[in-house]
């Protein structure tokens, strides 16, 4: 159709221009296509339009649909309103690449009699042959996107295939002319990546990772400009973000990994938007060639890192054990249960401080069945620290000798780090020294700036140097082989030390137990732990659970022998002597008194020595002698005689009297003609007589 054929009543309503390209890079690149689409409005002008809009709020915005369009939604908008006239693209694929937005506008244009307007000519969508030549434009157009995008994709698969698409090398690696990647030259950078893979392998945690390099002050390369190739790096306290960076990227294993995450196209408020990101499971990458390039790690080394940290993932059923985090728990995140196989988790339950406790309810949390077990973290903690203390004493040596090697490495690589940043900052303050000598010194403005800059990098050197004359001041020795045997044998002191924390202690039991499958005994009251070493052998160990309200803080096993022992023989005040003279405390680490036993017998429901109950019922050969005025040997030839009831516990131990015993007729006679027949006596036999034979034991009782 001819422009000068255009209705009069349509050149009085607005022309629309519209512009679009479709990235950022297109739009400061390309500029001729902008200066043809500004263009159009001159020729709607031709057209007749005395009123001529242009809308390009839609630059570096794409029309396959995935992306709002703030200038096409308007443009629809005052179609809808019927102010336009015509709308004015360079080409159909200006205004939509999708086949939905395109026929809507020409539905819209058609209703309110707007034309379209390209280089080609004007068209009305009203009419039949013009709808279906814009029809074919439109979909030529959106197949056009699809064939250019499948073209693009595949061809950068087939590079990928073939190891040559470049990608974004990490941190370590430079990939500039050659064919495959190299490592970074600069070995300070190399270091600093190999240290992060030494840490992970010790520690098996990248947040434990993390925290030693913060605590040690390690420094971590950054890029100084990621736009340059070979841009210095900046040396920065490293961020999480940096280890586990380098320890999920394979590139570091030498692989080249392409096609790692995906794109997601979702429904948002009626408009389809595309995602990306979305990192896809290893089986699933579009490309993985292993020993593409030389590697700071092999790969086995690489899967067993991924296999680590996925099982330190938090609060995920990761089904494994996970690395050890400190907190009170010896056996957190290794015990498994035995009844639905899900892993036990750490509960804080009492008052301050509180007491840890393992339960297994997730069951009870995710699908509403029954709690499984729960029981305290105290008694099992202990007993798989003496299984764990028992596998380890054999080898107690080595493994001392080999700690001492690990704390002389992780000494060395300190050291050698801080070698390192001295050389670069000797090189930086050298550079810098140059840099002012090479520059005219009546150009005040440029030298006092280069001064400047020379004077910090000679601070920086001077700090370097100081940190690393303390670093060799404290070297660390290797003890003689005695002082390791004697560290050997006191191996559970070493492990009760208080430098020896939480984490450390988790960190021992998972180099030696794989898992441990755990269950409660109901008949019995037992906690039993099956314990899978890591060396493929299984023991099965078993764990008293305490009754309700029962504490742990309990009296020896042998204190309680003692006690059973002595208490029908000697009073408490005797047995208290016994226990501390052996060495015996209470549950709270008391030193043992008459009281003290005392109580510990009735709570035990333990008989003991009658009189010592000071109840008065009961009495001593001795108290029974002080309440009658006699001597004890009296009170012996009492109960000899059979005249004074006395009861002992066993042969040989003390007699034992009852008070109303004493009052009988029958003791009482006897005492009354002791006394007659004492004074009787001649004063030579009582003087001059042998002495009556008594024994030592009766008279001290």
């Amino acid at each position: 159709m001819n422009h000068t054929e255009l209705p009069e009543a349509l050149l009085k309503r607005r022309a629309v221009v519209y512009v679009r390209q479709s990235t950022s890079a297109q739009v400061q690149d390309n500029l001729e296509s902008q200066r043809r689409q500004y263009g159009l409005a001159e020729l709607a002008r031709t057209y007749g339009f005395r009123e001529v809009v242009t809308i390009d709020d839609d630059l570096g915005r794409s029309a396959s649909g995935m992306v709002a369009r703030p200038g096409f939604d308007a443009l629809v908008a005052q179609i809808c309103q019927g102010e336009v006239g015509a709308v004015f693209c360079l080409e159909a694929s200006r205004l939509a690449r999708n086949g939905r937005e395109w026929h809507h506008l020409l539905e819209l244009c058609g209703l309110v009699g707007a034309r379209v307007v390209d280089s080609d000519g004007a068209y009305d969508p009203s009419v039949p042959n013009d709808r279906l030549l814009l029809g074919l434009k439109g979909t030529l157009s959106e197949f056009e996107l699809t064939l250019m995008r499948r073209r693009l994709v595949e061809g950068a698969q087939a590079k990928a295939r073939r190891g040559e698409y470049r990608l974004g090398v990490p941190v370590g690696y430079r990939w500039e002319h050659k064919t495959v990647p190299e490592m970074e030259p600069d070995r300070r950078v190399q270091e600093a990546i190999r240290t992060v893979f030494r840490l992970f392998e010790r520690f098996e945690s990248a947040r434990q990772v993390h925290q030693h390099m913060c605590r040690e002050g390690v420094l971590f390369p950054r890029p100084g400009d990621g736009k340059r190739a070979g841009a210095p790096y900046r040396w920065e306290t490293p961020a999480y973000r940096n280890i586990i960076s380098v320890l999920q990227n394979p590139f570091y294993a030498g692989a080249y990994a392409y096609g790692k995450s995906t794109a997601r196209t979702t429904l948002v408020e009626g408009r389809l938007t595309k995602s990306y990101g979305h990192a896809l499971p290893m089986e699933r990458w579009a490309v993985l060639l292993r020993e593409h390039h030389a590697g700071y790690i092999r790969w086995v080394d690489f899967e067993r890192n991924q296999e680590r940290l996925r099982r330190n993932a938090h609060r995920r059923p990761a089904g494994s054990a996970k690395a050890g985090r400190g907190g009170q728990a010896l056996l957190a995140g290794l015990l498994r249960c035995r009844r639905c196989g899900r892993m036990l988790f750490v509960l804080y339950a009492g008052l301050a401080p509180r007491r840890p406790r393992y339960a297994c309810r997730r069951g009870h949390e995710n699908h509403g069945t029954a709690p499984c077990i729960s029981f305290g973290a105290s008694t099992p903690d202990e007993l798989m620290a003496n299984e764990v203390l028992q596998a380890v004493a054999p080898v107690a040596v080595e493994a001392t000798i080999t700690a001492m090697n690990l704390a002389q490495q992780q000494h060395a690589e300190h050291r050698r780090a801080l070698e390192l940043e001295t050389e670069q900052a000797r090189y930086e303050a050298r550079l810098a020294q140059r840099r002012y000598e090479a520059v005219d010194p009546d150009n005040r403005l440029v030298a006092a700036e280069l001064e400047a800059r020379w004077n910090t990098a000679l601070a920086q050197l001077s700090a370097c140097k100081q940190r690393l004359t303390e670093s060799g001041k404290s070297p660390v020795d290797v003890p003689y082989e005695e002082e390791l045997l004697r560290l050997a044998e006191n191996l559970r002191a070493a492990w009760h030390s208080p430098r020896a924390d939480a984490a450390i202690k988790q960190r021992l039991v998972r180099a030696l137990v794989q898992e441990i499958v755990v269950d409660v005994d109901e008949a019995t009251r037992e906690v039993v732990l099956v314990i899978h070493w890591r060396g493929g052998q299984h023991s099965e160990v078993r764990a008293r659970k305490p009754a309700s309200g029962e504490h742990r803080r309990r009296a020896s096993a042998a204190a309680d022998t003692l006690i059973r022992e002595k208490a029908g023989r000697q009073s408490d005040e005797e047995i208290a002597a016994a226990l501390n003279r052996d060495g015996h405390r209470t549950g709270h680490g008391h030193p043992w008194t008459e009281r003290r036993v005392a109580s510990y017998r009735r709570t035990a429901r333990i008989c003991g020595y009658a009189p010592a109950r000071g109840d008065g019922d009961w009495l001593t050969m001795r108290d029974a002698a002080a309440a009658l005025g006699v001597p004890s040997q009296v009170i012996r030839g009492l109960i000899q005689r059979g005249v004074l009831p006395a009861q002992q516990v066993m042969s040989d131990a003390p007699w034992q009297i009852r008070t109303k015993d004493l009052q009988a007729p029958t003791v009482r006679k006897a005492i009354r003609t002791r006394r007659t027949s004492s004074r009787a006596a001649p004063k030579n036999c009582r003087r001059g007589g042998r002495k009556p034979t008594t024994s030592r034991r009766g008279d001290a009782q």
